[in-house]
């Protein structure tokens, strides 16, 4: 039986290939984004526009737009990333990924709880970049800090709905070569494939793991 997966930030990059290829094995996609994109209209799946990571109204919408579906995978992957030096701490731009990257995924998991089940499955797509342990070369203080708080939501996640039974899986994609990161690193099609075959192999006794997509554990 298809499962049904609901992405968030799917109209590009990783989001977007997440739907393509889990469309492609017959799963029942839903994406979500602002605005969706010509390629990801070509997916023929069910899109959910006008859902904005800084307007929690959005989010309420489309909980009513969901009626009564249930969810098995909830994919928290939308998010903005800017650089911040200690030279250039532009603290309108740190917020806004504190609003994005690390608000977001938690007020989408809350108002989506009632279309999660037991053995549902929430992500949150993090970053290696939210490693304090991992953090080698400083800068980008906006994009690293929400990504740490954002990790810390999504243990926090996995203690709360561990008595639901649902579990959480907190996931970094590797440097995917997106416009986020300028082409740098790994094709969408390979991280999209190793986050899938991580979903897939979620259990509550992993949950609150923070795992690369290639099947690294990572450190905190």
């Amino acid at each position: 039986m298809p499962l049904t997966v609901l992405v968030t930030g799917a109209n590009r990059g990783i989001g977007l290939e997440l739907c393509r290829q889990l469309e492609e094995r017959g799963e029942n996609v839903i994406g979500t984004c602002r605005s969706p994109s010509p390629e990801l209209g070509r997916l023929g799946i069910r899109v959910i526009e006008g859902i904005d990571m800084t307007d929690h109204g959005t989010i309420d919408m489309l909980d009513r737009e969901l009626g009564d579906e249930a969810i098995d995978v909830l994919i928290n992957n939308a998010g903005i990333f800017t650089n911040e030096t200690l030279g250039d701490l532009d603290l309108d731009r740190i917020r806004s990924q504190f609003e994005v990257n690390t608000l977001g995924p938690l007020v989408v998991t809350a108002k989506l709880r009632g279309h999660l089940k037991p053995g549902s499955k929430v992500v949150i797509i993090t970053s290696r970049m939210g490693s304090i342990d991992d953090n080698g070369s400083g800068g980008y203080y906006g994009y690293r800090m929400s990504k740490a708080a954002l990790n810390m939501v999504g243990v926090n996640l996995a203690r709360d709905l561990e008595r639901d039974g649902i579990a959480v899986g907190i996931l970094h994609p590797g440097l995917v070569a997106t416009r986020m990161t300028s082409g740098q690193g790994i094709s969408t099609e390979e991280s999209a494939n190793g986050l899938i075959a991580r979903i897939d192999a979620l259990e509550l006794e992993q949950s609150g793991g923070f795992w690369h997509a290639n099947g690294e554990r990572l450190p905190w």
